[in-house]
């Protein structure tokens, strides 16, 4: 055990010398590589900070290893007719790259974020198909269109189609800040697409409704999609939403001839209850007239004055009243006449 124990301290001893010589040499080596200087965010930077000398700040770095884009010195940053401003986010010590900041003289607009031919449209959501204000400039999204259409069998058919997939959120409303952190409901978000994608978010804005799906920031890979309808939510076949609809629409008919029905039934009450109405006034009218004849007495003459007559006497006899009488009867709308006895 003695003799085990010390071949094996022996060898532990061999291998540290080992280890120690390698790292010493590999210090060696990186010490001794060529170095080189590229320009960093002395501060943090957002969308649209001006880049100043302040701002930046340069460090040692491998040359082998310097990032496409980089600039090597501050006077290079700063450099050109006119002042760069950030077009996204950069953290403290991050190096500042071409991609990242406008050519010298150009503001940070929605323009100069856009890839080679892509473009940038705007589509109208609001808080529930803007994913309730969790949206941010730089996340991926999916859009889906929601539209209806009228099948052979004469029935409205709703139905949702994913429309785009992982599209670029360049902004929301007026915002294209990607360090953006509050949720906000917004009415209009900005995304990018190809020429022949703008053309179909364009179209489907005005044949149906569009909504937002957030994507995971790592998942920017298209899947396999395929329609719902709603036979997918009850998972009905299309027979049995068919005859479901077409019950409704039956149910409906019923309903609406029940309404006309009872409508028609309503005039006629009330048509029969004008007539009425019209009958009892009539009545009371001729019962008026007829009051008004009773009361009506006959009129005598006044006797004259007798007239001394030297060769004739005149004498006067008072008239008999007419014996008959004549008085008028309304029936329903039609005057009658009878010649009646008066009565003395």
């Amino acid at each position: 055990m003695i003799v085990l124990a010390c071949v094996f301290g022996v060898l532990a001893v061999v291998f540290a010398n080992m280890w120690l010589a390698n790292q010493r040499s590999a210090l060696a080596q990186s010490n001794g590589a060529q170095r080189d200087t590229i320009v960093v965010a002395a501060v943090p930077l957002k969308f649209g900070d001006t880049l100043t000398a302040d701002k930046l700040r340069e460090i040692s770095w491998p040359s082998g290893a310097i990032p496409t884009g980089a600039f090597k010195t501050t006077k290079d940053a700063l450099a050109g007719n006119g002042t760069r401003q950030a077009l996204q986010a950069i953290s403290t010590n991050e190096p500042v790259l071409t991609t990242k900041v406008t050519g010298a003289g150009q503001r940070a607009t929605l323009s100069a974020v856009l890839a080679e031919g892509m473009k940038a449209v705007s589509i109208r959501v609001n808080d529930v198909l803007g994913v309730a204000g969790f949206v941010f400039p730089g996340d991926r999204v999916d859009i889906l269109l929601t539209r209806q259409s009228r099948g052979q069998d004469g029935a409205d058919k709703s139905f949702v189609d994913v429309l785009l997939q992982s599209v670029k959120v360049l902004a929301i409303d007026q915002v294209a800040d990607e360090s953006k952190e509050n949720p906000t409901v917004v009415k209009a978000v900005t995304v990018e697409v190809s020429t022949k994608d703008a053309q179909k978010l364009t179209l489907a804005a005005g044949t149906g409704q569009l909504s937002l799906a957030l994507r995971q920031a790592a998942a920017s890979q298209g899947e396999m999609t395929e329609r719902v309808t709603l036979a997918d939510l009850t998972g009905d076949t299309p027979e049995d939403v068919a005859k479901r609809q077409a019950e409704l629409e039956r149910q409906k008919a019923a309903d609406a001839a029940a309404a006309e029905e009872r409508k028609r039934a309503e005039d006629e009450r009330k048509r029969s209850d004008a007539k009425i109405t019209g009958l009892a006034q009539a009545v009371e009218r001729v019962g008026d007239q007829i009051d008004q004849l009773s009361k009506v007495k006959p009129t005598v003459a006044s006797a004259p004055q007798p007239q001394e007559v030297v060769k004739e006497v005149v004498k006067y006899v008072q008239p008999e009243p007419p014996a008959r009488a004549t008085i008028g009867v309304f029936r329903g709308v039609k005057l009658e006449t009878y010649d009646v006895p008066r009565q003395r």
